[in-house]
């Protein structure tokens, strides 16, 4: 009998939600730091800098609590 570790998909989910919080994360440092010609309305209170910050601690949450090593393998 061969055993198969099986692995949760919400591990996969919080990578993905980790990769996607530092992409915007980073592009709306840079449009922090350089401003475009034509801002956004409601531009200042720089919603994409919390949406990633959001994002990427929301995924560190299912990535550590789903992580392989820590379920076991098996969920």
């Amino acid at each position: 009998m061969s055993h198969h570790a099986h692995v949760s998909i919400w591990f996969f989910i919080g990578l993905l939600l980790d990769i996607y919080g530092v992409l915007i994360f980073g592009a709306s440092l840079r449009d922090y730091f350089v401003p475009p010609e034509h801002p956004v309305v409601l531009a200042n209170i720089h919603a994409g800098i919390w949406w990633g910050i959001l994002l990427i601690v929301l995924g560190l949450v299912y990535t550590l609590a789903f992580s392989p090593k820590r379920t076991g393998g098996a969920r």
